[in-house]
């Protein structure tokens, strides 16, 4: 007797369960491989979350840090940045989850030599910048990758000639090699809407004509020729011309040295008299000069001896421009001396107060470095960032221009003793300088994706305030230029709980900064671990004010001198609990920025509904109830 057919409904039924059978069986062998592949790394806490007990890819939320997951639940990538990474990367194990197509370890601390990504062939993007990887990368080394998009390799150590196998892959849009020790000629690419980057190497010669279409900038700090950039001609020199110019410039020494031997001889003769003079003329002068412009106008001759020839260098074009000169004239008066050298508030003839900082603490940056990077900070806009506007390149020593903030400092509104009569900061102002905080950190982050600190050095003496106390950022996006010795010992983003305890810093960096800001205004407390250098400085604000709120709060957590807005309590509680929930010290469980910016937008000047206006007048048990049942949890403990 002959079988009949199922049903075709039946059949893709079965054919159904089946994939779906065979995608969960396999997202868990990819689970038991992503784990071996753990193993082979070390400070691995920001990888706690991948365990054996859910699959990468088919739990909902999927919850394994960094993996990224196709539409069908394998896995198509893994995005582990910023996280201090180290250890091994092995490639074997990542061979064998087959599904993955990009791998970016950006922004961590592998070394050794460049992982072998040939390994896996259909690879589609390959980005390990920001690391300490080094030594040769062999011809071959993408060899076959015909799928190959992207590939980012800047700011590691890598030397030896650039990879001949990056030209044979037909579909390459993105090259980045910037910052590295890579040398000889530069090979020819040309592939359609190919964007790359060869700064800041050791590269030689011409070139190529594939890539003349480039930005000059992708060539700095090399020694090529060649569109995009000026005529290799140019750098040839006739032997004969050399000689010629070697022989006048030696006749013209000589002359010089007769010329001020005489002139020595004639002017020793009238020096005694000389002399007297001026001792005739000090006795009878009354004027007493700035002491502070005399400081500026003494460097009026070290600056003008640099090879910049005493330029400064405009990076916004909506300012009148001035020489270095004009600045040296103005008078000056000391604002203050921070972590990285002292501020000068510079009065420009018929012109508006400028800030001049000086910074002597950036020596290890080079000078094409420095260049792009103000340019980067002078292409950035927004109304609550403190804009520069020009800056002065010294090896050992920086000048950053910026407008001046008739309001100073954040800090000295909350520290500064101030007279009987003098109102200090009402909630609403604090409010709003809070809110312009958050909106301009939120740009940064927005902006400077690729820096793991977007700002850094976020603290209240760093908060300015203009005419109508709207809070302006300043000296944010340093890190990068600052000595490293100098930035870990100074700057707030290594004073984190996860820097001092683990010696790394994440995105999340700025937003304890952010926190323990937010806690210093409400608070009036000054954060006492920024006077400590260096690791192991004294308990931060947060750990404070959580002692505060859990054992014994009592409504005295707020500065006495912040007038209270008509049932603003309830805010303020709020407030609190966004700062607390910044400064977390279980960077798992600390909110990221974006979570932070809705919480602090909602926030109002009163509570309309008076939710939270008795808790002020309930006592102190009521209003430690209130945090806790706000679900309201915090750890100071790593």
């Amino acid at each position: 007797m002959a079988c009949s057919r199922p049903p075709y409904w039946l059949t893709l039924l079965l054919i159904h369960v089946l994939l779906t059978c065979s995608l969960v069986l396999s997202d868990e062998e990819d689970g038991k491989k992503l784990l071996k592949f753990k193993n082979s790394l070390l400070n691995t806490e920001g990888l706690s979350n991948w365990n054996i007990t859910s699959a990468p890819c088919n739990s909902k939320p999927q919850n394994w840090t960094g993996v990224i997951c196709n539409d069908d639940g394998s896995v198509f990538g893994l995005q582990l940045e910023n996280m201090g990474l180290g250890g091994n990367i092995d490639m074997d194990t990542l061979a064998e989850v087959t599904s993955i197509r990009t791998l970016s370890f950006m922004n961590n601390n592998f070394e050794g030599t460049m992982p072998n990504v040939q390994k896996i062939g259909p690879l589609r993007g390959v980005f390990l910048s920001y690391n300490k990887f080094s030594g040769d990368i062999s011809g071959d080394a993408f060899s076959g990758m015909s799928g190959l998009r992207k590939v980012e390799l800047a700011n590691n150590d890598f030397t030896g000639k650039i990879p001949i196998s990056l030209t044979q892959l037909p579909l390459l849009v993105d090259l980045q090699l910037q910052n590295n020790k890579f040398e000889g000629e530069i090979p020819d690419f040309d592939q359609k809407d190919l964007k790359v980057n060869f700064a800041n190497n050791r590269l030689e010669g011409s070139v190529p004509q594939g890539l003349g279409n480039q930005d000059p900038s992708s060539f700095a700090g090399n020694n090529v020729c060649g569109k995009p950039l000026g005529s290799c001609k140019i750098k040839k020199r006739n032997t004969l011309k050399i000689i010629i110019i070697a022989i006048v410039s030696l006749v013209a020494v000589l002359a010089a040295i007769v010329i001020a031997m005489f002139l020595f001889r004639a002017q020793k003769r009238g020096k005694n008299e000389y002399r007297n003079q001026i001792k005739k003329t000090d006795r009878n002068n009354t004027y007493k000069a700035n002491p502070n412009e005399i400081q500026m106008h003494n460097q009026k001759e070290i600056y003008k001896r640099t090879d910049n020839g005493g330029k400064l260098h405009f990076v916004r074009t909506d300012r009148e421009r001035f020489e270095l000169e004009d600045l040296l004239r103005a008078s000056a008066d000391v604002l203050g001396s921070g972590s990285f050298g002292s501020s000068y508030k510079a009065m420009i003839l018929d012109g508006p107060a400028m800030v001049v900082k000086r910074f002597k603490e950036m020596s290890n940056v080079r000078k094409e470095d420095f260049h792009a990077h103000m340019r980067l900070l002078g292409s950035l806009s927004h109304p609550n960032l403190l804009p520069l506007v020009a800056f002065y390149y010294k090896k050992d020593e920086k000048l950053l221009i910026t407008d001046f903030a008739v309001n100073g400092s954040l800090a000295s509104h909350l520290h500064v003793k101030r007279k009987p009569d003098e109102p200090g900061l009402d909630w609403a102002t604090r409010l709003k300088i809070i809110k312009g905080v958050a909106r301009g950190l939120d740009y940064l982050y927005q902006e400077l994706p690729r820096l793991s600190l977007p700002h850094g050095h976020l603290k209240s003496s760093n908060v300015l305030l203009d005419d109508a106390y709207n809070p302006l950022l300043a000296d944010y996006a340093l890190v990068p230029l600052i000595n490293k010795e100098h930035a870990q010992q100074l700057m707030v983003a290594y004073k984190s709980p996860e820097f001092t305890q683990h010696g790394r810093t994440t995105k999340k960096t700025d937003v304890w900064c952010f926190g323990i800001l937010i806690l210093e205004m409400l608070t009036g407390k000054f954060p006492a671990n920024y006077l400590e250098q260096g690791k192991g400085g004294k308990p931060d604000l947060g750990t404070w004010v959580n002692s505060v709120v859990r054992e014994e709060w009592t409504g005295e957590v707020f500065d006495k001198e912040m007038k209270g807005t008509k049932n603003g309590e309830g805010e303020m509680l709020k407030l609190l609990k966004i700062g607390m929930c910044c400064c977390e010290w279980d960077i798992t469980r600390r909110w990221d920025l974006k979570e932070v910016m809705e919480k602090i937008e909602e926030l109002k000047e009163r509570e309309e509904d008076e939710e939270y206006s008795s808790y002020a007048s309930e006592g102190d048990a009521n209003s430690s109830r209130a945090m806790d049942d706000d679900n309201f949890s915090f750890s100071v403990t790593s």
